[in-house]
C-alpha cells in the first residue's frame, strides 16, 4: 500500500483507518523503511494523552454523580438508581484503564483535586444547586471514590 497519494495527500490524511491497517501490516512484515514515521510517532505519543484525558473526564463525571447523589435531595428518590448505575459505570471504566496502565495511577492522584473541583462545578450545573452547596475539599479519598462498594451517606 502506498502512503503517498495524489496532490500531496497521504493515506493518513485521507483514510485514517486504512493508514492504521497499513502501518500495522508493515510493522508485522518488518518493513521499517516504508513506515510513515512522522505520523506514527505522533499517534503513539497521543495514545498516552488520550488515556489521560479519558481518565480525567471519567473521574469528573464520577465525582459529579457522587455529589448529586449525596446533595441533591429533591431528586434523590426519583434518580438514585440512575445515578448509582452511572457511578458504577464510571468506576468500571476508570478501574479498567488503570488495570491496563497502572502507571496512570500517579497521574490520576495528581489530577484528583482539579478533577474534584471540575466535578463539583458539573454537579452544580446539573442540579442547579449553588456551587457552595458542595464541599470545597473532596468528599473522600480517591481510593474510596474508585471502590465499587463505597457510596456517600
Amino acid at each position: 500500500m502506498v502512503a503517498e497519494l495524489t496532490k500531496g495527500k497521504t493515506l493518513y490524511d485521507t483514510d485514517y483507518n486504512l493508514w492504521v491497517l497499513d502501518m500495522a501490516a508493515k510493522l508485522k512484515r518488518q518493513e521499517f523503511s516504508a513506515l510513515d514515521l512522522e505520523n506514527l510517532i505522533e499517534e503513539i505519543e497521543d495514545l498516552g494523552r488520550r488515556d489521560k484525558r479519558k481518565l480525567e473526564s471519567l473521574l469528573m463525571k464520577l465525582i459529579e454523580h457522587l455529589l448529586i447523589l449525596q446533595y441533591w435531595q429533591a431528586e434523590k428518590y426519583k434518580n438514585r438508581g440512575h445515578w448509582e448505575r452511572e457511578i458504577f459505570n464510571y468506576r468500571k471504566q476508570i478501574n479498567r484503564l488503570l488495570a491496563d496502565s497502572p502507571s496512570l495511577n500517579n497521574y490520576l492522584n495528581n489530577k484528583f483535586h482539579s478533577c474534584y473541583l471540575d466535578g463539583k462545578k458539573m454537579a452544580s450545573k446539573h442540579s442547579q444547586l449553588p456551587l457552595n452547596t458542595f464541599p470545597e475539599a473532596p468528599i473522600t479519598t480517591l481510593e474510596d471514590l474508585l471502590d465499587e462498594d463505597w457510596l456517600p451517606e
